[in-house]
């Protein structure tokens, strides 16, 4: 199975650059991961949220693949430990999933049709975190349930 994180807008802030990056290397033992970034639209001051919503929705639409699993990265999704994170992802692994296609959406959320095409919402925290540290966050916990699945000391419980 590949794992696809696709995220709207780039990431500016160096540091989370090169800690995404880290731990993408870090994965290539356990996992193919991927980052694919749908560039921000431009002139959106004349744009409402929900036309914001329904172009970034429309660019999200055409990336997914036939077969994909689609999980929205949402804070209202499901939210687990990472043990139960590592069993949920063990569990599309041995699905026969090709491809888990993760979407980070944009500043407003996602457009209505975006919700209708995913499978399942994840949450990785009740919190409000910005769209830059929820790439690290999510890379990170992949990189996690890895370790548990395969009994490695990375994580403490």
């Amino acid at each position: 199975m590949k794992v696809t994180l696709l995220v709207v807008g780039k990431t500016t802030d160096k540091h989370i650059i090169a800690l995404v990056d880290e731990y993408l290397a870090r994965l290539k033992h356990y996992v193919p991961v991927e980052v694919e970034l749908i560039p921000e639209l431009r002139q959106t001051k004349a744009l409402s949220e929900a036309q914001q919503k329904e172009q970034e929705g429309a660019m999200i639409l055409e990336r997914i693949q036939a077969g994909d699993r689609v999980v929205l990265l949402d804070e209202r999704g499901t939210e687990r430990r990472s043990i139960e994170f590592a069993s949920w992802l063990q569990k599309k692994m041995l699905s026969g999933t090709k491809r888990l296609l993760c979407i980070v959406g944009g500043p407003y959320g996602f457009a209505p049709s975006v919700y209708d095409r995913a499978d399942e919402k994840i949450s990785l925290s009740q919190m409000t975190l910005s769209h830059q540290m929820i790439r690290l966050l999510f890379v990170e916990q992949v990189y996690r349930a890895m370790t548990i699945l395969n009994g490695e000391p990375y994580h403490h419980e």
